[in-house]
């Protein structure tokens, strides 16, 4: 079967069920506030057990990455998502899925061809062009501030 770019578009349309833009967007909100209220709480017990600010910040962060890795490895983090759309895609639980999925995913292929190969293949261009980016951005600064 040989479509045309234009075909192809007007097929797609045809097919796809329309989204429903505010429910989505209500869900995505409440779910990434939650999750950003989840951490503020975690930050306060870890503070009332005695860590500093910047600690109880650190332990706050590896929390909610073992909590998402942990939740991806079960297969609720994906159930979860299906929902909640974009509100999962807070940066330090998204970033925990992307790089704990393709783990979980190839993990039959072996350690170090399968988990160790393929673990960085979603989130590792993010690591590129961030890490790339903020180079470039700090080159520009150091030549901007030397004027």
């Amino acid at each position: 079967m040989d479509m045309t770019n234009e075909e192809y578009s007007r097929y797609v349309s045809g097919m796809a069920r329309p989204s429903p833009m505010g429910k989505d967007l209500l869900l995505a909100f409440l779910v990434g506030g939650l999750i950003c209220v989840l951490g503020e709480g975690l930050g306060d017990l870890y503070q009332s057990w005695g860590l500093g600010q910047e600690e109880s910040g650190t332990a706050v962060s590896i929390t909610l990455i073992f909590v998402s890795a942990l939740l991806t490895g079960l297969g609720w983090f994906d159930t979860l998502a299906k929902h909640a759309g974009a509100g999962t895609l807070v940066p330090i639980t998204g970033f925990a899925n992307a790089v704990a999925s393709p783990a979980v995913e190839f993990r039959s292929e072996g350690l170090v061809l399968g988990v160790g190969a393929r673990i960085f293949t979603i989130a590792g261009p993010v690591l590129v062009y961030g890490i790339s980016a903020s180079v470039l951005y700090g080159l520009i600064l150091v030549l901007f501030r030397s004027l």
